[in-house]
């Protein structure tokens, strides 16, 4: 079976965040994630995760307005010195914390802004992120995520995300890869999984439909898992679900 985190953005939320670092110990995993960690200072959380020996393997780049139904700021023309700022927040937090990924969410295509123009932002910002957390040993991924739960996303399907790793042309860029998504999508998770597999560099999950733990929807999750395995991946697998009960009561298939 693959290696299992927690994602501590979306699960043990019944805690405040620093608290939910005991809870997924607890629980028995030995790695988290972290959508956005900068509401703690790195002196917090290393302390958390030395307390509770636990990893943290990925965090995101500061995204400006894009969680509270703005653009954001990755693929947004007139933001690159902010996502400059974003992309030092990142890597100040990763080299300290020892994060061996980083996420880089695409953000939406402005109204009245052109296509190729939030295009070639995206590729010239992914290409900067790729090359300076390079320098850090740091790999930097990018998420394709489905247009119903944040419409106007510029990266929304596996095509254009690979077509997008194709343009960058940076070996330090690789996709994260989250089956619920997928599904929202319509897309094949297992059939993606097989053909891209040496793209990915980091995978997510929650149930199809309604983004809940396994078990609470339709995805085969011990034939994903296993595939996952037999693919020879060697990266974590987070569960970044909306725990319809307390989390410590969904965790049946860990």
């Amino acid at each position: 079976m693959p290696r299992f985190a927690a994602n501590l953005s979306l699960l043990f939320t019944e805690y405040p965040l620093l608290e939910r670092f005991a809870q997924a110990r607890a629980a028995g995993f030995d790695a988290v994630e972290i959508q956005f960690p900068y509401e703690l200072s790195c002196a917090e959380i290393h302390q958390a995760l030395l307390q509770h020996q636990l990893e943290l393997i990925l965090i995101n780049l500061p995204a400006g307005d894009l969680m509270s139904g703005g653009d954001g700021l990755a693929c947004v023309p007139g933001q690159e010195a902010a996502f400059a700022d974003a992309l030092q927040m990142a890597l100040d937090y990763a080299v300290t914390l020892h994060v061996p990924r980083v996420n880089v969410l695409a953000g939406r295509q402005p109204v009245g802004v052109s296509l190729p123009d939030c295009q070639q932002t995206l590729v010239t910002n992914l290409r900067l992120a790729a090359s300076q957390a390079d320098i850090a040993g740091i790999r930097v991924v990018t998420e394709p995520i489905n247009g119903t739960d944040m419409p106007r996303f510029l990266l929304q399907s596996m095509t254009q995300a690979l077509a997008l790793l194709e343009q960058v042309n940076h070996p330090n860029l690789a996709i994260q890869f989250d089956l619920y998504h997928r599904a929202m999508m319509g897309e094949d998770s297992a059939d993606l999984l097989i053909q891209a597999i040496d793209r990915i560099g980091h995978i997510q999950f929650a149930d199809w439909p309604g983004r809940h733990e396994p078990g609470t929807g339709k995805l085969d999750f011990k034939a994903l898992f296993r595939l996952i395995d037999q693919l020879g991946y060697t990266g974590h697998v987070a569960a970044e679900y909306r725990p319809t009960v307390q989390t410590a009561a969904t965790l049946d298939w860990f």
